[in-house]
């Protein structure tokens, strides 16, 4: 069964994942390095897609970003990604 999300936005942490990431002083294609290592295969394409919130992100994957770049999956989610209500 195909993901189904109406919008354009595809998920509410990619804006943080760059952020972090670049904190980090890490390149995309260091994240997807590093997510591959725990069995996470996100390529460095999906990290950008991830970042500019046209892919979705599993939990697992979720996990493993959160991991990488040391902070809390809560670090990932704030008011500025929150999605317009209808």
């Amino acid at each position: 069964m195909g993901r189904i999300i109406d919008g354009c936005n595809r998920n509410m942490v990619g804006h943080n994942v760059k952020k972090y990431r670049r904190l980090n002083k890490m390149s995309q294609q260091e994240l997807a390095d590093k997510l591959e290592l725990m069995a996470i295969y996100v390529c460095r394409g999906s990290v950008s897609r991830i970042e500019d919130r046209s892919r979705t992100v599993t939990d697992i994957e979720l996990y493993g970003i959160a991991k990488v770049l040391k902070i809390s999956i809560q670090d990932l989610y704030d008011k500025e990604n929150d999605f317009p209500q209808s």
